[in-house]
């Protein structure tokens, strides 16, 4: 219990001791045995009780078997800052944020339950270069079939997979007629449609106070990171499935010949 009210607010161990009427080295040494016991449960799959998930080859493998397209962002956590002249300071330094921060990535299904959160790297590295690092453009190589919805940071392997992931249109030359401009905004309003799961996806994992900003040890927040994200799985896997309603457009009345 000491551990689950570590990870969901943040609280000092001396804090905690207090709460807990135990002494502060108890505290210590519950969270250093119990965290990294709950980052190497997983992640939960849904409407699959007893299986889980932990490499990025597993979440393509269950995305090949079960026909799922998967749903891919980034999302950055703000660390403490290193010594001045430190070596590689500058790598968590974020282009995006100003600020020291570590780099997540996230799976989902089209219903926004979480498949797995990782590929931990600085903050100073582009959301795709991390996912390139992790072997993403290997196993979209290895199952053609599997498909996946990305954000604009993701162009690359939207290029390089046309057919298999699906990223935002480029916006028009201001040359275009106004219906090409129309044609824009109407795919990039469906593309963030089916997107928006897994921004929701993120949020649930910021209600964990380390993952809004992380105030431990550097070396430590990727085992906080997989233990939060495992529970988050755990609450995410028992939303029940929803069948796919269909967006084709139909005829309602025959056609006179």
């Amino acid at each position: 219990m000491v551990a689950l009210v570590h990870l969901r607010h943040q609280l000092p161990h001396a804090v905690l001791a207090g709460l807990f009427a135990v002494d502060r080295s108890t505290v210590s040494e519950a969270v250093r045995q119990i965290r990294p016991l709950l980052a190497a449960r997983g992640f939960a799959v849904p409407d699959r009780a007893g299986l889980r998930l932990k490499t990025l080859e597993d979440v393509f493998a269950y995305a090949d078997a079960e026909g799922i397209e998967l749903r891919t962002d980034g999302a950055e956590t703000q660390v403490r800052r290193r010594r001045q002249g430190a070596l590689g300071r500058r790598a968590f330094v974020s282009g995006k944020r100003r600020q020291n921060t570590v780099k997540t990535t996230t799976f989902s299904d089209g219903q926004g339950r979480m498949l797995l959160s990782g590929v931990v790297r600085p903050g100073r590295m582009h959301d795709q270069t991390a996912l390139r690092t992790e072997g993403v453009a290997e196993q979209f190589r290895t199952r053609p079939t599997v498909k996946a919805r990305v954000d604009s940071g993701y162009q690359g392997l939207a290029k390089e997979f046309p057919d298999q992931v699906s990223a935002p249109p480029k916006k028009p030359t201001d040359k275009v007629c106004n219906g090409d401009r129309y044609a824009w905004q109407e795919a990039r309003r469906r593309q963030s449609s089916a997107r928006i799961c897994v921004e929701h996806t993120n949020a649930e994992l910021r209600q964990g106070a380390p993952l809004r900003r992380f105030g431990g040890r550097r070396d430590a927040y990727a085992e906080t990171h997989f233990a939060i994200a495992g529970l988050v799985s755990d609450r995410s896997a028992q939303r029940a499935t929803r069948r796919q309603t269909r967006t084709e457009l139909v005829l309602v009345r025959g056609t006179a010949c």
